[in-house]
């Protein structure tokens, strides 16, 4: 089903997500730069003062902008309206944050109907800020970025993310596949393996062991940056816990190598 929410609505809707990451980003900064207490969640993953006070300020933020809206958020869960919702993670690579390397990030997405419409990405420590809405392009602090037109797989860079998670996920032999085929690769990570495709500075990220808020702005970036994502069996979702982010070209032989065919 396709959203019935309009360009302008859109707009506005992403003008709040960026205020409301960047008043996120304020709050994690302060305790990124200073000292937090961490603990530990029953699915065995970081939390800290951050992660809360940071989701609970863009839940305030966007509410009061879009009170009819609901939400899905990584440390408080879903709230209010589910056709048309704030997807939230407040700290993307929070396991970074902690130990104060700088490649984390405030993802903030709007699902309409099940459809990703707009979202915001934001590097807190570098400036960073990733956004797109359907139909509007993709943006890097306010500059229009695209994906590279790198149509072989030999010329082409595979970004990864951590290595374990592969075998563990049993996807092992098709990364290994990829390995081959590719130019080069390297592992960089989280958010910003999608925000490298979606600059056109790498041509492919596989990731793994995900949830819909890690993903859920990367999806628009990397699409409205010409780019392709969909989960590692082809199906364009968030909700299958794995995913593949491509300039578009590659896409169709990233699937095949992945799946052994």
């Amino acid at each position: 089903m396709t959203t019935a929410l309009d360009a302008a609505t859109l707009d506005r809707a992403l003008a709040a997500a960026t205020d409301a990451a960047r008043a996120a980003g304020g709050i994690a900064m302060k305790y990124y730069t200073s000292h937090f207490d961490v603990t530990i969640k029953p699915d065995d993953t970081p939390v800290t003062q951050a992660d809360r006070e940071a989701e609970q300020t863009i839940v305030a933020t966007l509410g009061r902008a879009f009170p009819d809206w609901g939400f899905l958020g990584e440390e408080f869960g879903a709230k209010g309206a589910t056709d048309v919702r704030w997807i939230i993670d407040p700290i993307d690579g929070t396991k970074n944050f902690v130990r104060r390397i700088p490649v984390w990030a405030t993802l903030l997405a709007l699902e309409a109907h099940g459809e990703i419409v707009a979202g915001v990405i934001l590097n807190p420590v570098t400036g960073e800020l990733y956004a797109a809405r359907k139909g509007g392009g993709a943006r890097l602090n306010g500059r229009r970025v695209s994906v590279s037109d790198v149509g072989d797989l030999w010329s082409a860079t595979f970004l990864h993310a951590g290595l374990r998670l592969y075998r563990k996920a049993g996807v092992w032999d098709g990364v290994v596949r990829l390995v081959d085929a590719t130019e080069r690769q390297r592992g960089f990570g989280d958010y910003l393996g999608y925000a490298l495709v979606a600059e056109g500075k790498a041509e492919m990220y596989v990731e793994v062991d995900l949830k819909p808020w890690d993903l859920a702005p990367c999806k628009i970036v990397v699409e409205e940056a010409g780019g392709r994502f969909t989960d590692l069996a082809g199906t364009p979702t968030i909700y299958s816990g794995n995913a593949l982010a491509t300039n578009g070209r590659l896409h169709d032989a990233a699937l095949a190598l992945l799946a052994g065919r």
